[in-house]
């Protein structure tokens, strides 16, 4: 039984190394205003959601793909640890349109507020597909 144990617990490890090795780095910013969204016009898919860039939306076949977000750390000296030491799933309900796109993700306010100071406006992250 013992055995066991540690067998669940190495493997437990791994996969969560795994995930940190497969993060892809970025940054975030965060919008408040969720509909009409690219991806599902009108209808409401909650407030753990987030605009993708161009280069993840690829001509919205991201629409309702899920990615876990961390911030890692600031983009600016105006809040200089931003960071709550938490994660937030999110779904992609948008894209974030260029040239006026400042992000990797603009999350939702919510998501952003799940794991960073609002005040920082924008941050570095580590996102992975779910």
């Amino acid at each position: 039984m013992a055995m066991e144990k540690r067998f669940v617990l190495l493997l437990a490890v791994l996969l969560a190394l795994q995930s940190l090795v497969a993060a892809t780095p970025g940054t975030a910013t965060y919008y408040t205003e969720y509909t009409p969204s690219a991806c599902y016009g009108y209808k409401n898919k909650g407030t753990m959601i987030a605009a993708a860039s161009r280069r993840i939306y690829a001509n919205g076949a991201a629409c309702g793909r899920r990615y876990s977000v961390r911030c890692t750390g600031p983009t600016n000296a105006g809040v200089p640890h931003p960071c709550k030491g938490t994660s937030v799933v999110v779904t992609i309900v948008d894209l974030c349109p260029s040239p006026g796109c400042q992000a990797t993700l603009d999350l939702s306010q919510e998501a952003f507020a799940a794991i960073a100071d609002l005040n920082a406006g924008k941050i570095k992250i580590d996102y992975t597909q779910v």
